[in-house]
């Protein structure tokens, strides 16, 4: 998943700035800048976005009144040489509030929380199903049938109860798609469904007569987030 930015500022340096940081940002991707708040105001007649990094003082109209008299926004990070208009933002819903100059550190911070929470709304309203393009068709797989996703090299293989479906992508595009709650990463080349997991001993996951690798920098977190919390009673020997 990429965030979609845009940036508006009527400093060029500033915008520059901005700019750089975000195309250095794995997660994040550019859209538009603008030079003032009336020419983002049109341009969010046309064009989406996640996040808009926003000055205040800008000439026309300022950053403050745009949030004033605009509805249905991205979400806001002022970026800002003045502290005092802080408060005000913050009280118009802002997400975070930058001052000027920026660090890498100081925006970064802010960003991996913005990408951390649009994750969560995305899992939480994701559809029960995905649509692959295979056979030079769209086919709908429904989400609760994937028991564990295969990489080989330029493609992968979906593996169900009753197909395995070959898609030319990565598995990281295929994993920005699944929900996190029940999909994760067992190794750099499988992403299992913790639902249809049968049983887990040393470094393999069994799903039927499937055994699947568990690397060992994937194995504590495997067993601690999706199988110890579901332990009802452990079994005891006889005499215990």
């Amino acid at each position: 998943m990429k965030l979609k930015c845009i940036i508006t500022d009527d400093e060029p340096m500033a915008r520059r700035g901005i700019r750089g940081y975000i195309e250095k940002t794995d997660f994040l991707s550019l859209t538009a800048e603008c030079e003032t708040a009336i020419e983002l105001n049109s341009l969010l007649k046309k064009e989406s976005a996640d996040v808009i990094f926003l000055d205040v003082e800008m000439p026309g109209l300022t950053g403050m009144e745009f949030l004033c008299s605009a509805s249905n926004l991205p979400k806001i990070i002022i970026v800002s040489a003045y502290e005092h208009y802080a408060l005000k933002g913050f009280e118009m819903d802002v997400f975070d509030y930058l001052l000027k100059p920026v660090s890498y550190e100081r925006f970064l911070k802010s960003v991996n929380k913005l990408f951390d929470q649009k994750q969560k709304e995305f899992n939480s309203v994701q559809t029960d199903y995905i649509f692959i393009k295979t056979d030079k068709k769209a086919k709908k797989i429904m989400i609760r049938d994937i028991l564990f996703i295969e990489s080989m090299e330029n493609y992968i293989l979906i593996h169900t109860a009753n197909s395995k479906e070959t898609v030319y992508c990565t598995l990281k595009m295929i994993a920005e798609n699944l929900p996190t709650r029940n999909f994760f990463q067992s190794h750099r080349s499988f992403i299992v469904n913790a639902d249809h997991i049968q049983a887990m001993e040393g470094n393999i996951i069994e799903i039927g007569n499937h055994k699947i690798p568990v690397s060992r920098s994937f194995k504590d977190h495997i067993y601690n987030t999706y199988i110890e919390g579901h332990f009802i009673a452990r079994n005891r020997k006889a005499g215990d």
